[in-house]
C-alpha cells in the first residue's frame, strides 16, 4: 500500500516544517523506546545459501534507535521515499555507525564480489593438476632410413653415428646421460640394413637359443655388465611366433635368459624381406607396451627392400611336414634358381642352411650335414646359415642371365644328437657385396621338416 502524502506539513515556526516521515518516526520512538533491548539490536546472522549478487548500495547513516523504531512499522525508503510492504531484506550491508558497548557487532562476512568477476570453476568441469610424470601425451613421429616409426612420450632417439643401421630408442628409466651402449638394457635397438645382414641381428638369429647374445653380456636392468664366470645363462630355444608389422609377415623370437640368478627376457621382431629387425634385451617389464607401440607404429614402405624377388627358388624332394630321420640316412633333394627380372645375376651363391630347433643340442646348431654334388663329387657346405661366420665360398657358385635357370643336388643327413622336433631348411641365393660384410638376396625359400629319432 502507497499513501499519498505531502512532502512536508506544518512547522511550529522554529525550525523547518516537519516531513510525514520524520512525524512517523518520532511516533514509533516514542511508542517502542521503552520496549527495545540489547538483545533486539542483535544483527541478523549472515545468509548461509548463496544469493544473487547485487550492485553495492549506499545507504545514508541513520542513528541506531531510529533504525530499530523504523523495523516496528515496515521497511522505510529513505531520502523521502514512501512505506513500503514488509519483504524480507537482503543481507545488511556494513553499517558506519559506532556499535554498543552492551551489543558488540561482530565483523561481517565478506560481501560478495562484482558481477563481472568470473565465477568459481565447477568442481565438475575443473582441470585437474598436472601430474608430475605425463601420460597419454601424442608419441614423434622420426624416420630411420626410411622407416617411419613414433617415439612414445618421454623416450629419446640416440644414434650410434652417421652411416650407422642400428638407432637406439631410449626409455624414460635410462640413467642420466645414457649413451647408445647403452641400450641395452635401458632402450629399444631398430636396426634398418639395406643389404641382407651378415652381423647381429640377422634372421639367422631368430631361431638360436640365446640369439642375442652376439657378444657375452649380462644386460641386467641397473648393472648391465660383462658375465664373471659361468653367471650367464642363455636360455633354452626361443619362442617364436609370426606377427603382422606394417602389413608384412614378420617373425619374433623371445627367450627367458638370466644373469646371476636375475632374469630377464630378450626379444627380437624382424621383417626378413626388408631386413629391419626390433630388439629388446632385458628392457623393464613396465615398457611392454610402449615397445609394442613401437613395433605397431613401423612403417617400412619408403625403406628400399635389399630382397629383389628377381630369382625364383623351387625344391624338388623335400617340402614341409616331410620326415627325416636322424640316423644318418640321407635324404636327396634339388634346388632349381630361375631368373625372372630383366637383369644378370653374377657372383651369387647357393646357400643351404639348418637352424637351430627345439630337438637339436641345448644352444648349439644342429649337428647334421649338408652337402652340394660339384660333379662327380660331393661337397660339404656351411649350413650355419647367413650369419656372419658363414664361408660363402663353400656354398655352390650360380650366374644367372634373365630367363635362365640353374638346378643344384643337394642331400641331407642328420646325426642321433639331433632329437624330434620341426626343422626350418632355408635356400637362399646371395650376392655379396664388395667391401661391406653383407649381401643382397634375389630369392629365397624355406620348408620344415619334421625329424623323427631312430
Amino acid at each position: 500500500m502507497t499513501d499519498k502524502l505531502p512532502r512536508r506539513s506544518g512547522g511550529d515556526g522554529d525550525g523547518p516544517a516537519e516531513t510525514p516521515t520524520e512525524r512517523l518516526l518520532r511516533e514509533a520512538m516514542n511508542a517502542r523506546t521503552s520496549l527495545i533491548t540489547a538483545h533486539d539490536l542483535r544483527p541478523a546472522s549472515p545468509p548461509r545459501n548463496r544469493v544473487r549478487r547485487l550492485r553495492p548500495v549506499y545507504m545514508v547513516t541513520v542513528p541506531l534507535l531510529g533504525l530499530a523504531a523504523a523495523a516496528a512499522i515496515g521497511v522505510v525508503t529513505l531520502k523521502g521515499s514512501p512505506v513500503a510492504d514488509h519483504i524480507t531484506p537482503p543481507p545488511a550491508a556494513t553499517a558506519s555507525t559506532t556499535p554498543s558497548p552492551t551489543a558488540p557487532t561482530p565483523t561481517p562476512a565478506a560481501p560478495s564480489p562484482p558481477a563481472t568477476e568470473t565465477p568459481a570453476a565447477d568442481p565438475a568441469t575443473e582441470v585437474p593438476a598436472a601430474d608430475p610424470t605425463p601420460s597419454g601425451d601424442p608419441a614423434t613421429p622420426y624416420t630411420f632410413r626410411g622407416v617411419k616409426l613414433s617415439i612414445p612420450a618421454g623416450w629419446r632417439a640416440v644414434t650410434e653415428g652417421v652411416d650407422s643401421y642400428h638407432l637406439c630408442l631410449m626409455s624414460p628409466g635410462a640413467p642420466q646421460g645414457a649413451k647408445f651402449g647403452d641400450c641395452q638394457p635401458y632402450g629399444v635397438d631398430l636396426t634398418v640394413f639395406d643389404t641382407e645382414s651378415m652381423s647381429w641381428p640377422s634372421t639367422a638369429d631368430l631361431d638360436v637359443s640365446g640369439g642375442y647374445g652376439h657378444q657375452p653380456y649380462c644386460p641386467i636392468w641397473g648393472n648391465p655388465h660383462s658375465p664373471v664366470g659361468d653367471e650367464l645363462n642363455y636360455g633354452s630355444a626361443p619362442v617364436k611366433s609370426t606377427p603382422t608389422v606394417s602389413g608384412r609377415a614378420a617373425r619374433k623370437s623371445q627367450w627367458q635368459a638370466s644373469c646371476g640368478g636375475v632374469v630377464f627376457k630378450s626379444q627380437i621382431w624382424a621383417l626378413p624381406k626388408d631386413q629391419v629387425f626390433v630388439s629388446a634385451i632385458g628392457l623393464k617389464a613396465d615398457y611392454q607396451d610402449d615397445l609394442q607401440a613401437i613395433v605397431d607404429s613401423l612403417d617400412v614402405s619408403g625403406h628400399p627392400a635389399p630382397y629383389s624377388n628377381t630369382v625364383n627358388v623351387t625344391l624338388a624332394g623335400l617340402k614341409s611336414g616331410q620326415q627325416v630321420t636322424n640316423d644318418g640316412t640321407p635324404v636327396e633333394f634339388t634346388a632349381t634358381f630361375k631368373n625372372t627380372g630383366s637383369k644378370k645375376v653374377t657372383g651369387a651363391r647357393a646357400v643351404v642352411s639348418i637352424r637351430n630347433y627345439p630337438g637339436s643340442p641345448s644352444g648349439r646348431m644342429p649337428k647334421g650335414t649338408v652337402d652340394h654334388q660339384d660333379g662327380t663329387t660331393w661337397k660339404t657346405v656351411d649350413a650355419l646359415g647367413l650369419t656372419a661366420g658363414t664361408d660363402l665360398t663353400l656354398n655352390a657358385p650360380v650366374d644367372l642371365a634373365p630367363g635362365q635357370s640353374v638346378t643344384i643336388n643337394y642331400r641331407l643327413k642328420l646325426a642321433p644328437e639331433d632329437g624330434a622336433g620341426t626343422l626350418p631348411v632355408n635356400v637362399t641365393l646371395a650376392v655379396p657385396v664388395p667391401d661391406a660384410g653383407s649381401y643382397t638376396v634375389p630369392g629365397d625359400t624355406l620348408v620344415n621338416v619334421q625329424v623323427v629319432a631312430k
